[in-house]
């Protein structure tokens, strides 16, 4: 089951890169030809890279759109994989988890976790992401895509930048996003193959 969820979660990071496929063939353009070539997130060593021609057409509606997605994507992506090395470090809060007595301590590591913290653990976690997803942050309008700094939680920029270097941490967190989605994705394959999810340190067995 769990190998399933993890072939599910793959294929929806496929979808994240190209959420939507074009009919007919898809012309090959060179960057310089493309309408979003100069966009933020066209950046070394790749540069503009759209092989499948999905914003091809120079639908600004549906470049915005992706990017937004990706961010999101991104952003999820970056909390998972710090969560996952730090609980697989045996990092815990201290205290209970929930009024049974179960304690944080009790919780084990990765794909484990989904069955220590039970059902109504998991539906507080799906009910927190919901509220976020319909109330809490909401795109600003008029602004670039992923901008929640007009939600009912502050978020934004800590102190005041320039808009130069407002750009570059907006890049830098696409490239750490982009990194992030398939380092949580590889440590999640890798613990369905063989209970390790780090493949360059083994130090981790104690930690179920």
């Amino acid at each position: 089951m769990m190998k399933l969820a993890v072939l599910t979660l793959l294929a929806g990071s496929a979808a994240a890169f190209a959420p939507s496929a074009q009919t007919g063939v898809v012309s090959s353009l060179s960057a310089s030809d493309n309408p979003f070539a100069g966009e933020l997130g066209a950046q070394p060593p790749l540069g503009f890279f759209d092989p499948l021609g999905l914003v091809a057409s120079g639908d600004q509606a549906k470049f915005e759109r992706l990017r937004f997605v990706e961010l999101k994507h991104g952003r999820i992506s970056q909390l998972a994989f710090l969560g996952y090395l730090a609980t697989w470090s045996g990092y815990r809060l201290p205290g209970d988890i929930n009024l049974e007595g179960t304690k944080f301590t009790d919780i084990g590591a990765g794909f484990n976790s989904l069955s220590d913290i039970g059902q109504s653990g998991i539906v507080q976690i799906v009910g927190f992401i919901g509220a976020c997803e319909v109330g809490l942050w909401k795109q600003k309008e008029g602004s670039f895509p992923g901008d929640f700094s007009g939600s009912a939680v502050p978020v934004g920029f800590l102190g005041r930048k320039s808009e130069e270097d407002q750009y570059k941490l907006r890049a830098a967190e696409l490239n750490q996003g982009r990194a992030a989605m398939m380092g949580i994705l590889g440590v999640m394959v890798h613990e369905q193959l063989d209970g390790n999810p780090f493949i360059f340190f083994d130090g981790f067995a104690h930690v179920r």
